[in-house]
């Protein structure tokens, strides 16, 4: 139970800090997700710079309140219950967009495509696999988003922290602990405020007409019309998740408005007002199937958070 004086309390700390208009209360998170569904966050703070971060942060420690970070609400499902304590969302944080020689500098708020279009007016690629991934720089970095053999460890130089305590840190590539779909920034409690790019020099209508080629092929064969989280499960050793589910005969699998897509199995997709349970629902039966029938277990890509 969320103490209502500590909660009280920190929104009058912070609103003298950031200001009341990106302070928001019991803040329904299906406005805030690709997913469009999830419960509300007690108090959501949408900060612009690393100053305010770290002052969110510290007046959330000061109070004692739980806390929580996330992008742009993609590769995320929030319960129906909500998020209790503090909601920290990075997609307003939109300080730094620079170019110097083959390195971008950004902010964690930007979204891939915005930082991918960037790339190309100045001349860079390296890049353009990440122009149709969904939600923010800073969430490509903590779950080293990747597509068309392309993943963000191999383009991150340098990354800027907030951690848990409002402390500021950089990091640079060797230390970011990249694997598949992994980074340090899951288990160290250190939240990226901004990043810092290597590219490689390209000829700017090339890098345009690969980067529309690969739209091309993700409206071609991905669900983008409707809500989702993008890719709902991680790649298993050896196998492609949403090839086993089509195999399984899941295609269409439904529980209320929550659906395995009938474009790409490997997407559960929110056809109209699905709840966070039905995904969740959908999300067990594919896992339980795939399992029996292929001896595999599928392990989401999109991180569960909140209160049933």
């Amino acid at each position: 139970m969320i103490n209502k004086y500590a909660l009280t309390s920190f929104v009058s700390q912070l609103s003298q800090s950031i200001g009341q208009d990106r302070l928001y209360l019991d803040e329904p998170m299906s406005d805030h997700t690709t997913f469009a569904v999830g419960g509300p966050a007690d108090v959501l703070v949408l900060p612009q710079s690393v100053k305010e971060m770290s002052l969110t942060i510290r007046a959330a420690r000061n109070c004692d309140l739980p806390l929580m970070v996330l992008g742009g609400g993609s590769n995320v499902l929030v319960r129906d219950g909500g998020i209790r304590g503090v909601v920290i969302q990075l997609n307003k944080m939109q300080k730094v967009l620079a170019c110097h020689e083959r390195k971008i500098l950004a902010s964690a708020g930007y979204i891939m495509k915005d930082v991918c279009q960037f790339a190309q007016q100045n001349g860079l690629t390296g890049i353009e696999f990440a122009c149709g991934i969904p939600g923010t720089l800073g969430g490509a970095v903590f779950m080293n988003a990747g597509a068309y053999d392309g993943e963000m460890s191999r383009i991150v130089s340098r990354v800027r922290t907030v951690n848990n305590h409002g402390g500021v840190s950089t990091y640079s590539a060797p230390d970011l602990g990249f694997g598949y779909r992994q980074s340090r920034f899951q288990k160290s409690q250190e939240f990226v405020v901004e990043v810092e790019l290597s590219l490689q020099r390209g000829d700017t209508k090339e890098i345009q007409e690969r980067m529309d080629d690969l739209m091309k092929r993700r409206r071609s064969k991905q669900p983008l019309e409707m809500h989702s989280a993008g890719s709902t499960f991680k790649r298993p050793p050896g196998y492609f998740a949403g090839t086993l589910i089509d195999q399984t005969g899941l295609k269409g699998l439904a529980c209320g408005d929550a659906q395995v897509s009938t474009k790409h199995a490997g997407f559960v997709v929110n056809t109209g007002h699905a709840s966070a349970s039905d995904i969740l629902q959908v999300i067990h039966e594919v896992q339980k199937r795939v399992e029996q029938a292929h001896g595999v277990h599928l392990e989401p890509e999109v991180r569960i958070v909140g209160e049933d």
